[in-house]
């Protein structure tokens, strides 16, 4: 629901250089193909939907990628019961997106609990890239890339040789067990809470993410893996 220009605030407190990637696919193999394009050598830097699908592509080829941030993201859904729930209820969900006016979908999608921490002003300072999205797209990415319709990855980051850095903010609470989780769970992972901020630190504490970006490329640098992010 928001284009890379969400990221600006963060990214304008980075060294150069910074890719702020603009999917034009709204697949899950789409926009793992267009982060693969864009990402080889790079640090990858993917927030809630984007943190899934990075964590994902890094999976795929490890070796393409420099390192890893995830922010309010998890490895999945582990209970098949629950995740089988979760795409029953993204399939209805999908199917009225697809049906509404782009209006209603950013409505519905601004009153979810998750926000409810965020500052009136800053939904407001979102609504236009989330108004410019289209239902179809949403539609398809949902089907494709949601919650429920994904594996879990969790095992699969027992064997994970990247460098990664979770991050999640104080208030989202369930993220930020997932962060853990992920730090405890790959090897080469470690975890950041971000205080007074919810599920997006990025908007909400944009300096403080920025300084832990930087800090673990900082790390990287140190290790010859690389300098560049996306």
């Amino acid at each position: 629901m928001q284009p890379a220009e969400a990221w600006a605030a963060v990214a304008e407190l980075l060294a150069p250089p910074t890719v702020l990637l603009d999917h034009r696919e709204h697949t899950f193999e789409g926009r793992l193909g267009e982060i693969a394009a864009a990402g080889e050598g790079a640090l990858l830097v993917g927030y809630s939907l984007g943190g899934r699908l990075a964590l994902r592509a890094a999976l795929r080829d490890r070796a393409r990628y420099a390192g890893l941030v995830t922010v309010g993201a998890t490895a999945g859904i582990e209970d098949p019961a629950q995740r089988a729930a979760r795409a029953e209820a993204d399939d209805r969900l999908a199917s009225w997106i697809e049906a509404a006016p782009i209006d209603d979908v950013v409505a519905l999608w601004e009153r979810q609990p998750l926000f409810a921490d965020q500052a009136e002003t800053l939904v407001e300072r979102q609504r236009p890239g989330r108004l410019a999205q289209d239902p179809a797209e949403l539609a398809s990415l949902l089907r494709t890339a949601g919650q429920g319709v994904l594996e879990p990855v969790w095992h699969a980051l027992l064997t994970l040789d990247l460098p990664l850095l979770a991050i999640a903010g104080s208030y989202d609470e369930g993220y930020a067990g997932a962060a853990r989780k992920i730090a405890d769970t790959a090897p080469g992972a470690s975890a950041q809470i971000v205080e007074a901020a919810g599920h997006a630190p990025q908007l909400q504490q944009p300096e403080r993410v920025a300084t832990l970006v930087e800090e673990f490329r900082a790390g990287l640098a140190l290790r010859g893996v690389g300098e560049r992010q996306q």
